[in-house]
Formats: structure tokens, C-alpha cells, sequence
């Protein structure tokens, strides 16, 4: 089971609305014409099912389940399958448009997808996640497909999941489709270095960003939110390079230590502490956790859930550098402050893509029939990781705008010159 952190803030924007913000504010600097801005700003395809599924105690009980494809333009769809109670229509379509970016940014060859289940695994057995999530998959038959939309683990969901997906679509296919879906066990094809390469990629991005603001990672302090998968990886690996991580946080609250919190030793005691940092004498349970976002640190890295940086506290940041490891962290409202501080953003859409590079690399190894190794993997995405960062940071210094818009101007000039090569209806 993936790591659920609940969101910290109750005034949640709307997430759709959200992307559209920014999205439109790239499409005005890019000159993008009308024709090709209706086409990207809608998803191609949107499917909401009902999935009846017999529980432990014999009920029946339906659960709400969707899946937009955003886009096919650059090739088969790709993005996670989200479980959780507050799973809704708009935030799955602005989580699909995201992938399009993010796989723009990143140069893979993938469209953007996003599914969801309104559901609480938390609260359900392994047999009933088992049964929802076969139920599914059936439902997506004819989405899903290794050319057609493949999906991944997200919110709630993991390698386990993914596994149950893959055997139940290729029960209906007859044969067994190992690259229906990434983010699998090793033994069913998953990749080596899937599990910590979205954490990795956040690493590579804060390392890239603290260059050019000429922060040295040696006398760097980081407070990262999340100590799910994302957030734990890239505090491991920013420590290993030097990094003093002073604050950490998961759904039993924020750690701080101003000398710096042993991160091995921290993630070995959530491991055997039923996967949560509750009762970690390695540093100072803050009064708030919210407190979290306003320590006086170099880097602050949110790494869980949607806007919880919004106007309520972003006069109160007081990072330099903001990575973001989970998707959308800071709202549309928030972004103009953060400009107007001078706080270097590298955006979720460029910083998170560690993920689904490494995903994209386990599909390709799927296709060839051949692994790869560890480092081959790790050596490959990070180069990937750098060059879109340079890429973006240098569309930033020609069109003069923050970094999120210039990681959507570089997805959408991507996109948009793809779509004219292969031309509209």
C-alpha cells in the first residue's frame, strides 16, 4: 500500500482551476493559436464507471471510478491510479493534464492520463482492495493497453495494485501484457530504481536549482513535507549529498531538529512503526504541523498533497528555493507572492518527473525483454532530470517569467508543435 497524508488545509482550490491558470499564462507568452489551444486545453477522453464489489461481510457496496486521457498527441497515454475519499472529477482531469506536461518537459514520448477511485484503503482489507481494483481494470478494458493508456501506482496504490491490474487485463487479453502497466513487483517486470525515482528526480531538480542560486548543498537546510516515498527518498539522497535535512513531516505530525534529523534512522523507524514517524525521538514534534512550511530553511520541499501553500501562509514562507515533489502544492493564488519574494519555484511538472521517466524506462524494458541495471537506470534519469531542468530554467531567462510557466511554455511548445505535424480533423 502507498503512503496517504491527508490534506493540511481546508480551503483547497480547486485543482483544475489551477492548472488552467497557469496554463493559460503560458499559452499568452507562446502566442498560441486558437485552434491548438482548444484542443489542449480539453482532455480527449473521460470515463466515470460505478464498480459494485462484494465486501468482507457479504454487502455490496459501489464505488465512484474515473479515467481522463488528456492527450495521445505525443503517443499513448500515462498516469497513476489514485485511492482516496477525495477523489473527484476535476481533480483527476487536472492531475491527466499534468502528465501531458510533465512528459513533455521530460521529452518521453507519452500523452497524460489520471484515474482515480473515490475510496479509503485504509480502512479495507487486502481481499477488498483485491476484488475494487480487479473490478477496475475490467471496467478499463478497452482504455487501457501498453499503445494505448498505461497506468501507475499513485496515492493509496503500489506495486501490489499495479500487479492485480496487470493480471486481470491480461486474463481478458489471453496472454500476459507486462507493459499494460509500470510501477509492477521486479518479478512481474517492474525496473529496478522505480521505487525511489520520483524522490530521486526532486533531488537531481533541488541540486540543479540550488546551483544557480548559488546555494552550496554542504550548508543547505531542507524541510521536506511528506515522508511517504517521494518525500523520504529525496531527503535520503539530498542528505547523502550533503544536505542538512532539519524538518520532516508525515500524518502523525512535523519533526524538527536544527542540527539535522538522521534520515536512515528515520525511515528505519516508520518501516517498523506501522509506516508512520509517530513517537521519532530523532527530533522535536512541532506544535503545528503546518509550521513546517514557514521554517527558516534554504529549500522547502512539498512532497504530499495539493495547495497546501495558498494564500493563507505564503507571505509566511521564507525558503529560497521551493521544490515541489508532490503534484500542484502551491495554488494559482499563492504563485504571484511567491514571485513577487523572489522564491525560486522548480514546479512540480519538471521536479516530479523522476517518476514517470523511470516508468517510461520500465515500459521500454517491457517491450525490449530485457532488464537493465540499477545504475544504468539512475545514470540515465538523471540525465534526463538535468537537461530538462536546464531547459526549462533557460525558457525562464528568454521569456522572463517564473519557472512553472516556463516548464508549461516548453511542455506546451512540445505539445503544440507535435500536433501540427500530425495535423487535427
Amino acid at each position: 500500500m502507498g503512503y496517504i497524508e491527508p490534506a493540511p488545509i481546508k480551503d483547497k482550490a480547486n485543482p483544475f482551476e489551477s492548472m488552467m491558470s497557469r496554463f493559460n499564462i503560458a499559452t499568452e507568452a507562446l502566442g498560441l493559436d486558437e485552434e491548438v489551444y482548444n484542443v489542449l486545453k480539453s482532455p480527449s477522453k473521460q470515463v466515470s464507471v460505478s464498480l459494485p464489489v462484494t465486501m468482507d461481510d457479504g454487502s455490496i457496496k459501489v464505488f465512484e471510478g474515473h479515467r481522463v486521457i488528456h492527450s495521445n498527441i505525443l503517443g499513448p497515454s500515462k498516469g497513476g491510479v489514485r485511492y482516496a475519499m477525495d477523489v473527484n472529477i476535476d481533480e483527476v482531469k487536472a492531475l491527466a493534464a499534468w502528465m501531458t506536461w510533465k512528459c513533455a518537459v521530460v521529452d518521453i514520448p507519452y500523452g497524460g492520463a489520471k484515474g482515480g477511485i473515490r475510496c479509503n484503503p485504509r480502512e479495507m482489507s487486502a481481499g477488498e482492495i483485491e476484488r475494487l481494483t480487479r473490478a477496475y481494470t475490467q471496467s478499463m478494458t478497452g482504455v487501457f493497453g501498453p499503445d494505448r493508456d498505461i497506468p501507475a501506482p499513485d496515492m493509496g496504490t503500489g506495486p501490489r495494485e499495479m500487479a492485480w491490474l496487470m493480471d486481470e487485463y491480461s486474463r481478458s487479453m489471453g496472454t500476459t501484457v507486462n507493459a499494460v502497466v509500470t510501477g509492477k513487483p521486479l518479478v512481474l517486470g517492474g525496473s529496478l530504481g522505480r521505487v525511489e525515482a520520483t524522490g530521486r528526480g526532486v533531488m537531481v531538480s533541488a541540486l540543479a536549482a540550488m546551483e544557480k542560486l548559488k546555494i552550496n548543498p554542504y550548508h543547505a537546510s531542507i524541510a521536506v513535507q511528506g515522508f511517504g516515498n517521494v518525500g523520504s527518498y529525496a531527503a535520503l539522497l539530498m542528505a547523502e549529498r550533503g544536505c542538512t535535512i532539519a524538518a520532516i513531516s508525515d500524518i502523525s505530525g512535523a519533526y524538527y531538529n536544527e542540527n539535522g534529523i538522521d534520515i536512515n534512522k528515520a525511515i528505519g523507524y516508520r518501516n517498523n512503526n506501522n509506516g508512520t514517524l509517530e513517537g521519532f525521538d530523532g527530533a522535536e514534534l512541532m506544535s503545528d504541523p503546518a509550521d513546517l512550511l514557514i521554517l527558516d530553511v534554504d529549500v522547502l520541499v512539498p512532497a504530499a498533497v495539493e495547495d497546501v501553500i495558498h494564500s493563507g501562509n505564503v507571505d509566511d514562507v521564507k525558503a529560497k528555493l521551493i521544490v515541489e515533489g508532490a503534484n500542484g502544492p502551491t495554488s494559482a493564488e499563492a504563485d504571484a507572492i511567491i514571485n513577487e519574494k523572489g522564491i525560486m519555484v522548480a514546479p512540480d511538472i519538471l521536479a516530479n518527473a523522476g517518476g514517470v521517466t523511470v516508468s517510461y524506462f520500465e515500459w521500454v524494458q517491457n517491450r525490449l525483454g530485457y532488464k537493465w541495471t540499477r545504475e544504468r537506470v539512475n545514470r540515465r534519469s538523471d540525465r534526463i532530470m538535468k537537461d530538462a531542468f536546464d531547459k526549462v530554467y533557460k525558457a525562464s531567462q528568454k521569456y522572463n517569467v517564473p519557472m512553472r510557466i516556463a516548464a508549461y511554455i516548453v511542455a506546451i511548445d512540445k505539445v503544440s508543435e507535435t500536433y501540427k505535424y500530425r495535423g487535427g480533423f
